[in-house]
């Protein structure tokens, strides 16, 4: 069973005949990533020999032709082939499009089949019934890869069908690198304007990988073959994912590199090189746009909005992301010195191990009546960090685990007041700080956040006081019988000499359960809460964004005599429940621990903060450091700081880089990294230097100045 998704169909003047089908399979034997991987052994046979001896068994297939290069380099590779009995053909080594066009030429076929040497498992079965949807229908080409987003077999199963007349006008029209390497990006063009589909085969199950890129790759097809070959040697796709079901650790374990990588890479470069020097605003401004016709804001999270950057000009959405680089809409890949997924990829995006254990739940299940068991084994893991702590509760957002340990700490105490200092996330309980005093969250990350929508009989039940003023908090609970006193650890500068220390001896001797949010400044400086480093120790603390590198999962750790209160009041959501935030978790922290990560990132932070200092003493520019070392960032001590921040936001964009005044430090942003980002930023500071000498900022901005604060932005 299949069905056909159509995309765009205009020429159908062609007429079906009697088809001559061709399967070129292309391959070589220089690929970077395993190379001479077609020549390695897949069971008793070279992997090549392997997939070609199973497309013999296709019914719908004439001829089947191994087209590799003409280079010396893949000669043994010709000679192999040919002597067990196929037909080889030799061409361009970079215009694999004109390899193609001259073996289809050559062979007088009328239609080809396009396959890969990285996919030996191909079915026979599933492509010869490719072939029938192609011959019953009007198309041009046909594939069932075409579509990322309506994908149905495991990667390794592609394959494509199209008219081989075309090949002749491709050649001559296709003129994109891309185009060239990867033979059928053209067909799908709107230049082509060619009658393409997608061709979905039944059931739907596309999430497992059994192409070959690298050795993880090659281990567990082998693996597959060795299982599967002695049962039934003609096997498909059907028991190659069966058995994968069976075997969710097998198959995680290639899962995390991305499909299709060597043709992304490909648009990348082919994006980079049609980049003007002068900035484009690019499919991720576009899509922004219609975003705030359609989202109040436009997005879900103030500080990833385009006007917190670089208004009109920031690329705003990501295709992909891998270690510290993202790549947008356009397909450019750009370095991000930036906010890391606003401090969740402590490792860096798409880490290899976190991504497999995550896919590994995938394959297993994500969700059941049942609970899942990793959620106790991190709950362990978390009190076996903090002493202090006999009990833990999950979430998936930092908000969520705020509001719960407000909660819980209210349930706790029977009491309803509630001192903060520092930020806390969007709910009522928080808000209500502005609810008598606009101005109450002003020292508080966020000036200018409105308390619209919170129940006006909420005000008087929080009260902020000022980092370090131990002072004001006396105050405070001199006057006001408090449940809980929620504060940040340290965010810009760090405590005072005994500030800590004081705040510990007041909550214990008024009975106040102190809470220490530590969602961001969690696992930075250690392993586990920064609190650790001072030696202070919350009734109550918060994790987050760290936690998961990227995937969802907050936690709130805290004494039994107060985490026992959760009992006594309703604190209950499905979605606290799911697999992957604790998979996530386990796995974030076992290589955080392994590689102590927190070390590495903080060094990274100083060094960082070292080399803005000596750019700017350079020019003999003013700036000011704040925030942990890898939370890292700098203000230029100027009226005009908002200006030269946007215009190093656009200087930087434009050579490669996504960055501001402030960096989140990842094990990806190696010395390599570093360098060539401090090369690049040298060159804005001196154009700085030169706005403070007299030239205009303004004739240098391409755009609107980033927003500084918390504003409407539709």
């Amino acid at each position: 069973m299949a069905w056909l998704l159509e995309t765009t169909h205009q020429d159908k003047s062609h007429k079906k005949g009697a088809m001559s089908v061709l399967a070129i399979v292309q391959a070589r034997t220089s690929s970077s990533r395993l190379p001479g991987k077609v020549l390695l052994p897949i069971g008793t046979k070279p992997m090549v020999l392997y997939q070609l001896d199973r497309l013999q068994n296709c019914s719908r297939i004439d001829t089947v032709v191994l087209a590799t290069s003409d280079q010396s380099s893949d000669d043994t590779l010709a000679d192999l082939v040919k002597i067990a009995g196929f037909t080889v053909f030799r061409g361009d080594l970079e215009d694999v499009l004109e390899r193609f066009r001259a073996c289809a030429a050559a062979a007088q076929a009328t239609t080809v089949v396009r396959l890969t040497g990285d996919c030996p498992l191909s079915d026979p079965a599933l492509i010869d019934e490719l072939v029938e949807a192609f011959a019953d229908g009007e198309w041009d080409y046909l594939s069932n890869c075409a579509d990322e987003q309506q994908l149905s077999v495991p990667d390794g199963f592609d394959a494509e069908v199209f008219r081989a007349e075309l090949l002749e006008r491709a050649a001559r029209e296709a003129l994109l690198p891309s185009e060239r390497e990867h033979v059928t990006p053209w067909f799908r063009s709107d230049r082509a304007g060619l009658r393409w589909g997608h061709f979905c085969h039944q059931p739907v199950r596309p999430y497992f990988r059994v192409t070959v890129d690298d050795q993880v790759d090659l281990e567990v097809v082998r693996t597959v073959v060795e299982a599967l070959e002695p049962q039934d040697p003609s096997f498909g796709v059907d028991e190659v994912v069966a058995y994968l079901e069976q075997y969710p650790d097998l198959a995680a374990r290639n899962l995390s590199t991305v499909r299709n990588e060597g043709f992304l890479n490909s648009l990348a470069e082919d994006a980079a090189n049609a980049q003007s020097s002068s900035m484009s605003k690019g499919q991720g401004q576009e899509l922004w746009r219609r975003a705030k016709q359609v989202i109040p804001g436009g997005n879900m999270l103030l500080s990833k909005r385009s006007e917190m950057f670089l208004p009109e000009q920031w690329p705003a959405y990501f295709s992909r992301a891998k270690g510290c680089r993202v790549w947008d809409l356009d397909g450019i890949e750009l370095i991000d010195m930036s906010i890391m997924g606003i401090g969740t990829n402590l490792l860096g995006y798409g880490h290899p191990e976190v991504d497999a254990a995550v896919a590994a739940t995938l394959a297993a299940g994500n969700m059941s009546t049942l609970n899942c068991p990793e959620e106790v084994w991190l709950a362990e893991r978390l009190v076996a960090m903090h002493p202090w702590a006999e009990m833990v509760r999950f979430a998936r957002s930092g908000g969520e685990a705020n509001a719960i340990a407000i909660r819980i700490a209210r349930a706790a105490t029977g009491r309803d007041t509630v001192a903060i200092c520092g930020y806390h996330g969007w709910h009522d309980w928080y808000l209500a700080t502005n609810l008598q005093n606009d101005s109450g969250l002003e020292e508080h990350l966020l000036p200018g956040l409105e308390p619209n929508g919170v129940p006006a009989g909420l005000a008087g039940t929080v009260l902020p006081f000022s980092f370090n003023r131990l002072d004001q908090l006396e105050v405070i609970a001199s006057n006001h019988e408090l449940a809980a006193v929620k504060m940040e650890v340290q965010r810009s500068t760090p405590p005072a000499p005994g500030f800590l220390e004081g705040v510990r001896e007041l909550c214990t001797r008024r009975g106040i359960v102190l809470i220490f949010d530590e969602c961001t400044s969690g696992f930075r400086e250690t392993f586990g809460g920064l609190h650790i480093k001072f030696g202070v120790e919350p009734d109550m603390a918060m994790f987050g964004k760290a936690m998961g590198n990227g995937y969802a999962i907050t936690a709130i750790v805290g004494r039994r005599a107060v985490m026992d209160a959760a009992q006594n009041t309703f604190i209950s959501s499905t979605f606290w429940t799911e697999r992957i935030g604790p998979t996530a978790a386990l796995k974030t922290l076992e290589v955080m621990e392994r590689e102590r990560s927190w070390e590495t990132i903080t060094a990274t932070g100083l060094e960082l903060r070292s080399q803005w200092q000596a750019l700017a003493d350079r020019y003999a520019l003013r700036i000011s450091h704040n925030g942990l070392p890898a939370l890292t960032s700098f203000v230029f001590e100027n009226p005009r700081h908002l200006k030269y921040k946007t215009l190093i936001t656009q200087e930087m964009l434009k050579m490669g880089f996504l960055a501001a005044t402030s960096c989140y430090t990842s094990l990806a942003h190696t010395p390599e990294v570093i360098e060539s980002y401090l090369e690049n930023l040298d060159s804005v500071f001196s154009l700085i230097a030169e706005c403070e000498n007299g030239r205009s900022i303004e004739d240098l901005l391409e755009g609107p100045v980033c927003h500084g604060g918390f504003k409407r932005l539709n």
